[in-house]
Protein backbone atom coordinates (compact mmCIF):
# COMPACT_ATOMS: atom_id res chain seq x y z
CA UNK A 1 0.00 0.00 0.00
CA UNK A 2 1.46 3.66 -1.08
CA UNK A 3 0.11 7.06 0.01
CA UNK A 4 0.38 10.33 -1.91
CA UNK A 5 0.10 13.68 -0.20
CA UNK A 6 -2.03 16.30 -1.76
CA UNK A 7 -0.58 20.06 -2.51
CA UNK A 8 -2.56 21.42 0.19
CA UNK A 9 -1.55 18.75 2.91
CA UNK A 10 2.38 19.61 1.66
CA UNK A 11 1.60 23.25 1.38
CA UNK A 12 0.83 22.62 5.44
CA UNK A 13 3.56 21.01 6.26
CA UNK A 14 6.18 23.42 4.44
CA UNK A 15 4.40 26.55 6.79
CA UNK A 16 4.28 24.58 9.97
CA UNK A 17 0.58 23.72 10.01
CA UNK A 18 -0.82 20.72 11.35
CA UNK A 19 -1.83 18.95 8.17
CA UNK A 20 -4.26 16.41 8.03
CA UNK A 21 -2.95 12.83 7.27
CA UNK A 22 -6.67 12.50 6.02
CA UNK A 23 -5.93 14.22 2.69
CA UNK A 24 -3.43 11.97 1.93
CA UNK A 25 -4.08 9.61 -1.78
CA UNK A 26 -4.06 6.46 -2.84
CA UNK A 27 -0.96 5.70 -5.38
CA UNK A 28 1.28 2.59 -6.16
CA UNK A 29 5.08 4.20 -5.83
CA UNK A 30 6.19 3.69 -1.83
CA UNK A 31 5.49 0.71 -0.63
CA UNK A 32 5.74 1.21 3.46
CA UNK A 33 3.16 3.55 4.73
CA UNK A 34 4.75 4.29 7.81
CA UNK A 35 7.95 5.55 5.98
CA UNK A 36 5.66 7.65 3.71
CA UNK A 37 3.73 9.08 7.00
CA UNK A 38 7.58 9.77 8.26
CA UNK A 39 8.50 11.61 5.57
CA UNK A 40 5.88 14.27 4.84
CA UNK A 41 5.86 14.89 8.88
CA UNK A 42 9.18 15.46 8.87
CA UNK A 43 9.38 17.51 5.81
CA UNK A 44 11.86 20.35 6.66
CA UNK A 45 14.29 17.15 7.09
CA UNK A 46 13.01 15.48 3.78
CA UNK A 47 11.59 18.38 1.27
CA UNK A 48 13.05 16.98 -1.67
CA UNK A 49 10.35 13.94 -1.55
CA UNK A 50 8.06 16.84 -2.02
CA UNK A 51 9.31 16.67 -5.59
CA UNK A 52 8.57 12.98 -5.99
CA UNK A 53 5.01 13.56 -4.00
CA UNK A 54 3.74 16.38 -7.04
CA UNK A 55 5.00 14.78 -9.74
CA UNK A 56 4.19 11.67 -8.52
CA UNK A 57 0.23 12.81 -8.01
CA UNK A 58 0.58 14.72 -11.46
CA UNK A 59 0.45 17.92 -9.71
CA UNK A 60 2.75 19.87 -11.98
CA UNK A 61 1.32 23.17 -11.65
CA UNK A 62 1.07 22.94 -8.13
CA UNK A 63 4.48 22.10 -8.03
CA UNK A 64 5.32 25.62 -9.29
CA UNK A 65 3.58 27.44 -6.59
CA UNK A 66 4.99 25.86 -4.01
CA UNK A 67 8.75 26.68 -4.68
CA UNK A 68 8.83 29.81 -2.67
CA UNK A 69 7.53 27.80 0.06
CA UNK A 70 9.86 25.08 -0.53
CA UNK A 71 12.85 27.46 -0.74
CA UNK A 72 12.27 28.18 3.32
CA UNK A 73 12.78 25.03 3.65
CA UNK A 74 15.74 23.49 1.13
CA UNK A 75 17.57 26.51 2.99
CA UNK A 76 18.25 23.99 6.17
CA UNK A 77 19.21 20.89 4.08
CA UNK A 78 23.29 20.60 2.99
CA UNK A 79 22.97 18.78 -0.47
CA UNK A 80 24.13 20.77 -3.68
CA UNK A 81 21.27 21.20 -5.66
CA UNK A 82 19.30 22.21 -2.26
CA UNK A 83 21.44 25.28 -0.86
CA UNK A 84 20.89 28.95 -1.50
CA UNK A 85 23.09 30.46 -3.95
CA UNK A 86 25.88 33.07 -2.37
CA UNK A 87 28.33 35.41 -3.48
CA UNK A 88 27.88 35.96 -6.73
CA UNK A 89 27.09 39.74 -7.78
CA UNK A 90 23.60 40.76 -8.07
CA UNK A 91 21.82 40.42 -11.11
CA UNK A 92 24.41 37.73 -12.34
CA UNK A 93 22.03 35.20 -11.90
CA UNK A 94 19.14 36.77 -14.47
CA UNK A 95 21.63 36.60 -17.45
CA UNK A 96 22.03 33.20 -17.18
CA UNK A 97 20.65 31.42 -20.19
CA UNK A 98 17.99 28.27 -19.86
CA UNK A 99 19.81 25.79 -20.83
CA UNK A 100 17.69 22.50 -21.20
CA UNK A 101 19.20 18.88 -22.02
CA UNK A 102 17.97 16.89 -24.57
CA UNK A 103 17.12 13.15 -22.89
CA UNK A 104 18.68 11.25 -26.01
CA UNK A 105 17.41 8.09 -23.93
CA UNK A 106 13.60 8.97 -25.62
CA UNK A 107 14.46 11.63 -27.88
CA UNK A 108 17.24 13.22 -30.17
CA UNK A 109 18.08 16.82 -30.12
CA UNK A 110 16.97 17.27 -34.20
CA UNK A 111 13.33 15.80 -33.37
CA UNK A 112 13.71 18.41 -30.27
CA UNK A 113 14.54 21.35 -32.25
CA UNK A 114 11.56 20.35 -34.68
CA UNK A 115 9.19 20.40 -31.63
CA UNK A 116 9.97 23.92 -30.76
CA UNK A 117 10.14 25.18 -34.52
CA UNK A 118 6.55 23.82 -34.81
CA UNK A 119 5.49 25.54 -31.66
CA UNK A 120 6.51 28.40 -32.84
CA UNK A 121 10.40 28.83 -31.72
CA UNK A 122 13.25 30.39 -34.01
CA UNK A 123 15.83 28.39 -34.27
CA UNK A 124 19.01 30.42 -34.42
CA UNK A 125 21.78 26.81 -35.06
CA UNK A 126 24.77 26.11 -33.10
CA UNK A 127 26.40 29.07 -31.22
CA UNK A 128 29.73 30.04 -31.24
CA UNK A 129 30.37 32.83 -28.66
CA UNK A 130 29.14 33.26 -25.57
CA UNK A 131 27.73 36.57 -26.99
CA UNK A 132 25.25 34.88 -29.22
CA UNK A 133 23.75 33.07 -26.12
CA UNK A 134 23.99 36.44 -23.91
CA UNK A 135 21.65 38.09 -26.88
CA UNK A 136 18.90 35.59 -27.10
CA UNK A 137 15.26 36.91 -26.69
CA UNK A 138 12.26 35.96 -26.86
CA UNK A 139 11.00 32.74 -28.44
CA UNK A 140 14.75 32.01 -29.84
CA UNK A 141 16.83 29.36 -29.11
CA UNK A 142 20.68 28.03 -30.32
CA UNK A 143 22.22 24.65 -29.63
CA UNK A 144 25.07 24.91 -27.20
CA UNK A 145 28.49 25.16 -28.57
CA UNK A 146 29.98 22.56 -26.75
CA UNK A 147 27.28 20.02 -26.07
CA UNK A 148 24.93 18.16 -29.10
CA UNK A 149 22.54 17.98 -26.73
CA UNK A 150 22.07 20.90 -25.09
CA UNK A 151 19.64 23.37 -26.25
CA UNK A 152 19.72 27.24 -24.80
CA UNK A 153 16.77 29.61 -24.34
CA UNK A 154 16.79 33.35 -23.25
CA UNK A 155 16.76 33.70 -19.93
CA UNK A 156 13.66 33.14 -17.37
CA UNK A 157 11.83 31.23 -19.88
CA UNK A 158 9.99 28.10 -17.99
CA UNK A 159 9.76 25.57 -19.62
CA UNK A 160 8.40 23.54 -16.40
CA UNK A 161 4.66 22.79 -17.96
CA UNK A 162 5.73 21.78 -21.13
CA UNK A 163 5.33 18.41 -22.26
CA UNK A 164 8.07 17.45 -23.21
CA UNK A 165 9.81 17.87 -19.92
CA UNK A 166 7.05 16.57 -18.23
CA UNK A 167 7.42 13.22 -20.42
CA UNK A 168 11.30 12.77 -19.24
CA UNK A 169 12.02 14.19 -23.02
CA UNK A 170 14.01 17.01 -21.46
CA UNK A 171 16.08 17.64 -18.42
CA UNK A 172 16.13 21.39 -16.75
CA UNK A 173 19.93 21.42 -16.11
CA UNK A 174 22.65 23.95 -16.08
CA UNK A 175 25.58 23.44 -18.31
CA UNK A 176 27.69 23.48 -15.87
CA UNK A 177 25.92 20.97 -13.99
CA UNK A 178 26.12 18.73 -17.72
CA UNK A 179 30.16 19.12 -17.51
CA UNK A 180 30.45 15.99 -14.87
CA UNK A 181 29.00 13.28 -16.50
CA UNK A 182 30.67 14.40 -20.52
CA UNK A 183 34.00 14.67 -18.95
CA UNK A 184 33.70 10.82 -17.38
CA UNK A 185 32.52 10.02 -20.55
CA UNK A 186 31.83 6.13 -19.37
CA UNK A 187 31.56 4.18 -22.90
CA UNK A 188 27.96 1.82 -23.37
CA UNK A 189 29.10 -1.24 -21.16
CA UNK A 190 30.61 0.20 -18.57
CA UNK A 191 30.19 0.06 -14.59
CA UNK A 192 29.98 3.45 -13.31
CA UNK A 193 29.72 4.94 -9.67
CA UNK A 194 27.59 8.00 -8.56
CA UNK A 195 29.35 8.40 -5.52
CA UNK A 196 26.36 11.01 -4.50
CA UNK A 197 24.02 11.15 -6.38
CA UNK A 198 20.67 12.42 -5.78
CA UNK A 199 18.99 14.38 -6.82
CA UNK A 200 19.85 12.84 -10.21
CA UNK A 201 20.38 15.05 -12.88
CA UNK A 202 23.65 13.90 -13.60
CA UNK A 203 22.74 10.31 -12.96
CA UNK A 204 20.10 10.51 -15.64
CA UNK A 205 22.97 12.08 -18.11
CA UNK A 206 25.37 9.39 -17.48
CA UNK A 207 22.60 7.06 -18.45
CA UNK A 208 22.25 8.68 -21.63
CA UNK A 209 25.64 8.30 -22.14
CA UNK A 210 25.73 4.66 -21.43
CA UNK A 211 22.74 4.23 -23.93
CA UNK A 212 21.13 2.27 -20.92
CA UNK A 213 24.03 -0.58 -21.47
CA UNK A 214 26.26 -0.76 -18.62
CA UNK A 215 25.41 -0.25 -14.66
CA UNK A 216 25.50 3.11 -12.83
CA UNK A 217 25.58 2.31 -8.74
CA UNK A 218 24.00 5.46 -7.07
CA UNK A 219 24.61 6.29 -3.43
CA UNK A 220 22.58 8.38 -1.31
CA UNK A 221 21.71 8.25 2.35
CA UNK A 222 18.47 10.51 2.10
CA UNK A 223 15.63 8.21 1.64
CA UNK A 224 13.04 11.48 0.83
CA UNK A 225 15.87 12.41 -1.82
CA UNK A 226 16.60 8.94 -3.08
CA UNK A 227 12.22 9.29 -3.59
CA UNK A 228 12.52 12.14 -5.61
CA UNK A 229 15.39 10.31 -7.73
CA UNK A 230 13.87 7.25 -8.40
CA UNK A 231 10.67 9.57 -9.49
CA UNK A 232 13.41 11.77 -11.87
CA UNK A 233 14.87 8.72 -13.11
CA UNK A 234 11.80 6.60 -14.02
CA UNK A 235 10.62 9.45 -16.04
CA UNK A 236 13.42 9.79 -18.13
CA UNK A 237 13.70 6.00 -18.80
CA UNK A 238 16.81 5.22 -17.19
CA UNK A 239 16.88 1.37 -16.55
CA UNK A 240 20.28 0.76 -16.22
CA UNK A 241 20.83 2.28 -12.45
CA UNK A 242 20.99 0.56 -9.09
CA UNK A 243 19.79 2.59 -6.22
CA UNK A 244 21.27 2.53 -2.50
CA UNK A 245 19.87 4.05 0.22
CA UNK A 246 23.72 4.68 1.81
CA UNK A 247 26.55 6.48 3.07
CA UNK A 248 29.48 6.24 0.29
CA UNK A 249 31.69 6.19 2.73
CA UNK A 250 30.76 2.85 4.10
CA UNK A 251 30.69 1.64 0.55
CA UNK A 252 33.42 -0.91 0.36
CA UNK A 253 35.73 -1.08 -2.94
CA UNK A 254 36.52 -4.56 -2.31
CA UNK A 255 33.01 -5.53 -2.78
CA UNK A 256 32.99 -8.11 -5.64
CA UNK A 257 29.91 -6.00 -7.13
CA UNK A 258 32.16 -3.07 -7.89
CA UNK A 259 35.01 -5.10 -9.18
CA UNK A 260 34.01 -3.57 -12.81
CA UNK A 261 33.97 -0.16 -11.73
CA UNK A 262 35.93 2.24 -13.80
CA UNK A 263 34.45 4.99 -13.82
CA UNK A 264 32.98 7.48 -10.73
CA UNK A 265 31.37 10.48 -10.25
CA UNK A 266 32.02 12.23 -7.15
CA UNK A 267 30.08 15.36 -6.56
CA UNK A 268 29.48 15.18 -2.64
CA UNK A 269 28.18 17.75 -0.39
CA UNK A 270 29.27 21.48 -0.66
CA UNK A 271 28.29 25.01 0.43
CA UNK A 272 26.52 25.49 -2.35
CA UNK A 273 28.43 28.92 -2.96
CA UNK A 274 27.87 28.89 -6.78
CA UNK A 275 24.39 28.37 -7.22
CA UNK A 276 23.04 31.47 -9.30
CA UNK A 277 18.97 32.43 -8.93
CA UNK A 278 18.49 30.59 -5.46
CA UNK A 279 18.97 33.75 -2.86
CA UNK A 280 14.96 33.77 -3.11
CA UNK A 281 14.43 35.50 0.48
CA UNK A 282 17.68 35.87 2.76
CA UNK A 283 20.35 37.58 0.35
CA UNK A 284 23.46 36.24 2.25
CA UNK A 285 22.00 34.10 3.97
CA UNK A 286 23.53 30.76 3.22
CA UNK A 287 27.49 32.47 3.01
CA UNK A 288 29.54 29.46 4.39
CA UNK A 289 31.44 30.04 7.74
CA UNK A 290 34.87 28.76 7.77
CA UNK A 291 33.98 26.22 10.32
CA UNK A 292 31.53 24.87 7.85
CA UNK A 293 33.87 25.42 5.26
CA UNK A 294 36.12 23.15 7.34
CA UNK A 295 33.61 20.69 7.89
CA UNK A 296 32.55 20.08 4.32
CA UNK A 297 36.27 20.14 3.28
CA UNK A 298 36.75 17.24 5.44
CA UNK A 299 34.22 15.29 4.26
CA UNK A 300 35.13 16.30 0.67
CA UNK A 301 38.82 14.91 1.19
CA UNK A 302 37.29 11.73 2.90
CA UNK A 303 35.10 10.89 -0.06
CA UNK A 304 37.46 11.69 -3.01
CA UNK A 305 40.39 9.37 -1.42
CA UNK A 306 37.91 6.68 -0.73
CA UNK A 307 37.00 7.18 -4.11
CA UNK A 308 40.43 6.37 -5.61
CA UNK A 309 40.73 3.56 -3.88
CA UNK A 310 38.53 1.28 -5.91
CA UNK A 311 40.40 -1.27 -7.20
CA UNK A 312 39.71 -0.84 -11.27
CA UNK A 313 38.97 2.73 -11.38
CA UNK A 314 40.44 4.24 -14.45
CA UNK A 315 38.78 7.46 -14.38
CA UNK A 316 36.53 9.75 -11.72
CA UNK A 317 35.55 13.53 -12.27
CA UNK A 318 35.46 15.42 -8.53
CA UNK A 319 32.66 18.16 -9.23
CA UNK A 320 31.33 20.76 -6.84
CA UNK A 321 28.74 24.20 -7.05
CA UNK A 322 31.33 25.88 -5.12
CA UNK A 323 33.44 28.73 -5.75
CA UNK A 324 35.13 28.30 -2.69
CA UNK A 325 39.31 26.78 -3.21
CA UNK A 326 39.05 24.94 0.31
CA UNK A 327 36.34 23.01 -1.70
CA UNK A 328 37.72 22.49 -4.42
CA UNK A 329 41.35 22.65 -5.91
CA UNK A 330 42.66 22.15 -1.86
CA UNK A 331 40.89 18.87 -1.95
CA UNK A 332 42.33 17.84 -4.87
CA UNK A 333 45.47 18.49 -4.21
CA UNK A 334 45.13 16.63 -0.76
CA UNK A 335 43.97 13.28 -2.98
CA UNK A 336 46.90 13.84 -5.53
CA UNK A 337 48.90 13.72 -2.04
CA UNK A 338 47.68 10.86 -0.82
CA UNK A 339 48.14 9.02 -4.33
CA UNK A 340 51.61 10.07 -5.43
CA UNK A 341 52.31 8.89 -8.78
CA UNK A 342 49.29 7.19 -8.89
CA UNK A 343 46.44 9.32 -10.80
CA UNK A 344 47.39 12.67 -12.46
CA UNK A 345 44.71 15.62 -13.32
CA UNK A 346 43.52 15.02 -17.12
CA UNK A 347 44.05 18.20 -18.84
CA UNK A 348 40.44 18.54 -20.59
CA UNK A 349 38.93 21.19 -22.47
CA UNK A 350 42.14 23.31 -23.51
CA UNK A 351 39.84 26.09 -24.57
CA UNK A 352 37.29 26.70 -21.42
CA UNK A 353 37.99 30.06 -20.30
CA UNK A 354 38.29 29.88 -16.61
CA UNK A 355 40.46 27.57 -15.46
CA UNK A 356 41.32 26.31 -11.93
CA UNK A 357 43.07 28.62 -9.32
CA UNK A 358 46.97 28.13 -9.26
CA UNK A 359 47.21 27.32 -6.00
CA UNK A 360 49.20 23.67 -7.09
CA UNK A 361 51.60 22.63 -10.44
CA UNK A 362 48.82 21.79 -12.83
CA UNK A 363 45.66 23.21 -11.31
CA UNK A 364 45.46 24.46 -14.85
CA UNK A 365 43.57 21.38 -15.79
CA UNK A 366 40.71 21.91 -13.34
CA UNK A 367 37.60 23.89 -14.93
CA UNK A 368 35.65 26.58 -13.45
CA UNK A 369 32.85 27.96 -14.07
CA UNK A 370 30.71 31.27 -13.20
CA UNK A 371 27.50 33.10 -14.84
CA UNK A 372 30.66 35.78 -15.19
CA UNK A 373 33.28 34.07 -17.24
CA UNK A 374 31.06 31.28 -18.67
CA UNK A 375 27.91 32.43 -18.57
CA UNK A 376 26.62 29.45 -16.03
CA UNK A 377 26.21 28.50 -12.68
CA UNK A 378 29.23 28.73 -10.46
CA UNK A 379 30.74 25.34 -10.51
CA UNK A 380 34.43 23.18 -10.01
CA UNK A 381 35.25 20.34 -12.15
CA UNK A 382 38.29 18.02 -11.72
CA UNK A 383 39.08 15.17 -13.86
CA UNK A 384 41.33 12.56 -12.30
CA UNK A 385 42.57 9.29 -14.14
CA UNK A 386 45.18 6.74 -13.07
CA UNK A 387 48.43 6.84 -14.19
CA UNK A 388 49.17 3.62 -16.42
CA UNK A 389 52.74 2.25 -15.27
CA UNK A 390 54.70 1.24 -18.26
CA UNK A 391 56.11 -3.02 -18.74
Amino acid sequence: MALYATAATVLAAVEGRRGSIKGLVYASRFQNVKQLYALVCETQRYSAVLDAVIAGAGLLRAEKKLRPHLAKVQRRVSRNEDLLQVGARPGTASQVPRFVRVNTLKTSPDDAVDYFKRQGFSYQGRASSLGELRALKGKCFLLDPLLPELLVFPAQTDLHDHPLYRAGHLILQDKASCLPAMLLAPPPGSHVLDACAAPGNKTSHLAALLRNQGKIFAFDRDAGRLASMATLLARAGVSCCELAEEDFLAVSPSDQRYRQVQYILLDPSCSGSGMPGRSLEEPGAGTPSKARLQALAGFQQRALRHALTFPSLRRLVYSTCSLCQEENEDVVWDALQQNPGAFRLAPVLPSWPHRGLGTFPGAEHCLRASPETTLTGGFFVAVLERVEVSR
